[in-house]
């Protein structure tokens, strides 16, 4: 029988409710809150890579996200000069096995609406708007105040709140994300015909122009920049220093830069990074996702990550009697280094093009592939 009963999952980003869905279909009673009102109306797109896909279909909505999101298995890169040159195309490794595609790029709200609804109907119990505010736990369960005043006690509480997590504060945990010198602006909009995969520009007045496929008439494009304070800027104006920087770079990004017109699609964040050393569980309380690690986007691999964090952990939960220490040592020995080895190397290549260092791209992204090639 499973070592819990029933669990509070703080957090309904791809984690938080990835872990609701495979504890509910079993037979636990999940709560599952989220402090924004709507998480499935924030966001531009997302990337992912083929052990994530793995981890939708054990999910039970991989079907429904193929058919939302735009499938490939190719990379390009492209030279910054007044064509957008097409150096080469290679193949992408199927991280998530020969039946699965290597990549898929799809919306974020879309995504989150897929697995909410999945999680609906698994039996998990969902609020937005509501947060955790205080956690007392003992040996055998967390009493837990939520921001609404109301209480109710829990076997487990699994924080997957995010990059900023107050459950990690409340656990005492002090580590926080370091920046990494490195921001980037992303923008949402139509998908030109020409735009049947990820490709990349290295070089030009920025690191990265990149763009991906993410449905049959939508992209997100985005552009790595040295890390600024836009704080300032309003929408319009942030919108026009998307389309400034994008001038410098040609092919497709001549008609998606005719299209980018809607400043509410365009966002910019900071690029950072963090891994809590294990464990990263403080007694009946335990963090996953952003909550536990961080990297910045240069290998596509945050989402997966935080879909493997979920698959471990329900896993774990389901086929363990006891909820103690042997089962948080195989927790951290699944998934520390792993997602540490990950981190370190997305910030690894955020790091060479910093330093305008040629570094062994290709190599290290064939090693993380190879490592994400096997189930977590």
């Amino acid at each position: 029988m499973p070592s819990v009963d029933n669990v509070l999952v703080v957090g309904a980003g791809l984690a938080g409710t990835a872990t609701a869905i495979l504890l509910a279909q079993e037979g636990v009673a999940v709560d599952l809150i989220e402090v924004k009102p709507d998480i499935a109306a924030i966001g531009s797109g997302i990337t992912l890579q083929g052990n994530a896909l793995r981890e939708l279909r054990r999910l039970g909505v991989w079907e429904g996200a193929r058919a939302a999101g735009f499938c490939f298995d190719n990379l390009g890169l492209r030279a910054p000069d007044a064509d957008g040159t097409l150096l080469f195309e290679v193949q992408d490794v199927r991280s998530g096995g020969p039946d699965l595609p290597a990549t898929m790029g799809m919306p974020r709200p879309t995504l989150a609406r897929i697995l909410l609804d999945r999680a609906a109907v698994a039996g998990v119990k969902t609020r937005f708007g509501t947060t955790a505010t205080r956690l007392d736990q003992d040996a055998t369960g967390v009493d837990v105040t939520l921001s609404d005043g109301s209480s109710r006690r829990y076997d487990l509480v699994v924080g997957a709140d995010g990059i900023r997590s107050a459950i990690r504060r409340m656990v005492g945990i002090e580590i926080e994300p370091r920046p990494t010198g490195m921001g980037i602006w992303r923008a949402f909009g139509p998908r030109p015909a020409s735009v049947t995969h990820t490709d990349l520009i290295y070089g030009g007045p920025c690191y990265i122009a990149g763009y991906t496929p993410t449905g049959a008439d939508s992209l997100y494009a985005y552009i790595v920049e040295d890390a600024q304070d836009h704080t300032g800027l309003g929408p319009e104006q942030r919108l026009a220093e998307m389309c400034r920087l994008a001038a410098a770079y040609h092919g497709p990004w001549d008609e998606i830069r005719s299209t980018l017109d809607d400043p509410s699609r365009v966002n910019y964040t900071r690029f950072e990074t963090h891994v809590l050393p294990p464990p990263w569980n403080r007694g009946r309380v335990v963090l996953i996702g952003d909550a536990a690690h961080s990297c910045p986007p240069t290998l596509a691999q945050g989402g997966a990550q935080a879909l493997e964090d979920a698959a471990v952990l329900a896993e774990l939960l389901l086929t363990n009697d006891v909820l103690d220490d042997n089962l948080w040592d195989v927790f951290t020995a699944r998934r520390y280094d792993r997602a540490k080895t990950v981190v370190e190397a997305s910030n690894q290549i955020g790091q060479w093009l910093l330093d305008r260092e040629q570094g062994d791209v290709p190599g290290l992204v064939r090693r993380i592939g190879d490592l994400v090639s096997q189930p977590a």
